[in-house]
């Protein structure tokens, strides 16, 4: 198979192109006094209001103690609050507080030159083309992964 293959070269370029983004995102998040997860926190709390922790940290899959500092954060900075839930005492629901907006419309405007930035140089029906075939790279390897933990694995033989 030729080296420049698309075989040889997709998988390594998406995960490059993911880690520079993320570079990216924390330089443009910088002066703004936030990091790049913690923005990630609050747009999905912006998005799923009254979400519960647990259920943010499998949507940001991240752990659950890792997203609780980043609360924490958020909550110091009055970003964020926890309310308890009304039929569980144990649950923490997420809500974005006033003080966060003015933040998100920042950050809004900034996701928007980093996609700009990444996008330069496409045309809009190739980018959108793009996405769309990224989707369904996403649901391919999606699938596998639920396919892989749907398969028990088959007990070795041991002798002796």
């Amino acid at each position: 198979m030729p080296e420049n293959s698309v075989d040889a070269s997709l998988l390594f370029t998406i995960s490059e192109t993911h880690r520079l983004l993320r570079a990216y995102a924390d330089k443009l998040a910088l002066p703004y006094g936030i990091t790049r997860a913690q923005w990630a926190v609050l747009a999905k709390v912006d998005r799923y209001e009254g979400l519960k922790q647990s259920e943010l940290a499998e949507l940001l899959e991240m752990q659950p103690i890792t997203l609780t500092r980043l609360i924490d954060r958020l909550c110091e900075r009055d970003w964020i609050e926890r309310r308890g839930d009304e039929n569980d005492r144990r649950v923490n629901r997420l809500y974005l507080k006033k003080a966060a907006r003015p933040l998100l419309e920042k950050l809004g405007r900034l996701r928007d030159e980093l996609t700009k930035t990444a996008l330069q140089g496409i045309p809009s029906a190739d980018a959108l083309r793009l996405l769309t075939q990224l989707q369904t790279i996403k649901e391919n390897i999606r699938g596998a992964v639920q396919n892989s933990a749907r398969e028990v694995p088959s007990k070795e033989q041991r002798y002796g």
